[in-house]
């Protein structure tokens, strides 16, 4: 059974919460299937609003998907959820992947 079928059963069977929800986003995210990702990342964040580690990915995800506008007010999100825990690693993290998001747009010259 496949780490995916595997997170996936476990959702089945009723248990549904933040961190198995970014597990499953992070599963789809190794097999480059971002729509899906984003759909678990957003489920993530909504059960655990602080859980910038799922507002980072699912900033990515959103990335991945041509989303860009999304994913920068995801990003922006995350980095205040992050702040308000003092995860200041996730802080810059999301700072940095913002910032080359807003270089590399179109039309941010």
């Amino acid at each position: 059974m496949s780490e995916i079928e595997n997170l996936e059963s476990i959702l089945a069977r009723g248990q549904d919460h933040a961190l198995l929800r970014f597990a499953l986003g992070n599963a789809f995210m190794k097999f480059k299937k971002y729509a899906q990702a984003t759909d678990h990342l957003a489920k993530a964040v909504e059960y655990d609003p602080g859980y910038s580690a799922a507002w980072k990915l699912y900033g990515i995800a959103m990335v991945e998907t041509d989303q860009l506008e999304t994913a920068a007010s995801i990003f922006e999100q995350g980095i205040a959820a992050a702040e308000s825990k003092g995860d200041m690693q996730a802080v810059r993290e999301m700072r940095v992947l913002l910032k080359r998001l807003r270089r590399n747009s179109p039309g941010s010259e």
